[in-house]
C-alpha cells in the first residue's frame, strides 16, 4: 500500500496563493491515479481535483476551475495543488488520496468512494 502524507497548509488572505503537497510512500507512485479532497465541519468530504497516474489527463471540481492546478512530480513521488485566488469559502481541511487500480470515467474520479488510500489532511484557512 501506499501512504500518503500532506504539507502546505495554513492561513492566507484572500486572494492569496498556497501549494499543498502530498508525499507517497510506499509502493510505485507512478502507478497511482491521485485527487485532492476537502472537507468542512458537517459536510461530506468534497472533490476538488484530480489527476491520473500519467499526469495526463486533469478533473476539476467546477468552484475550483481557473484558479487551481493539479500536478504530480512522479520522480519525487509528490503530489501538488497549487492554489490561486483563494476564497474564504475554500477553507477546509485538504486530503489527498490515491487509487491504484484504473478509473474509466472522470465520475470515477470525482467519487471519493474510488479511493483506497487518504493522507491525514491539512488545515487551509483563507481570511476575508
Amino acid at each position: 500500500q501506499v501512504q500518503l502524507v500532506e504539507s502546505g497548509g495554513g492561513l492566507v488572505q484572500a486572494g492569496g496563493s498556497l501549494r499543498l503537497s502530498c508525499a507517497a510512500s510506499g509502493r510505485t507512485f507512478s502507478r497511482y491515479n491521485m485527487g485532492w479532497f476537502r472537507q468542512t465541519p458537517g459536510k461530506e468530504r468534497a472533490f476538488v481535483a484530480a489527476i491520473n497516474w500519467s499526469g495526463t489527463n486533469t478533473y476539476y471540481g467546477d468552484s475550483v476551475t481557473g484558479r487551481f492546478t493539479i500536478s504530480r512530480d512522479n520522480d519525487k513521488n509528490t503530489l501538488y495543488l497549487q492554489m490561486n485566488s483563494l476564497r474564504p469559502e475554500d477553507t477546509a481541511v485538504y486530503y489527498c488520496a490515491g487509487r491504484e487500480e484504473i478509473l474509466y470515467s472522470s465520475t470515477s474520479y470525482r467519487n471519493r468512494f474510488q479511493y483506497d488510500y487518504w493522507g491525514q489532511g491539512t488545515q487551509v484557512t483563507v481570511s476575508s
